[in-house]
């Protein structure tokens, strides 16, 4: 049985999963309250966003500013684009 996470987790199964699998708390919690809204499909291809190797190294910089990733003002483009694939 999975463990009760409280209100902010939606699906613990899904969530316990990720964390075993070795997933971070925000991505384990944002898949899994993901997979519980019937609106939302994780499982499927995303958007139509153009690669990352596509954007300049000022979009990277501002995305990885978005999410907040460390070292971001140090990284190179293909450090940005690392960094974005594996937050």
């Amino acid at each position: 049985m999975a463990k009760n996470h409280g209100s902010s987790i939606k699906d613990d199964e899904t969530y316990e999963s990720l964390r075993e699998d070795g997933a971070s708390k925000e991505k384990a919690a944002r898949i899994a309250n993901a997979k519980a809204n019937d609106d939302q499909h994780p499982s499927e291809k995303g958007g139509k966003q153009s690669p990352y190797e596509d954007w300049t190294k000022e979009e990277l910089y501002d995305r990885a500013q978005e999410l907040d990733i460390d070292g971001r003002s140090d990284m190179d483009k293909d450090e940005l684009i690392d960094a974005l694939r594996n937050h």
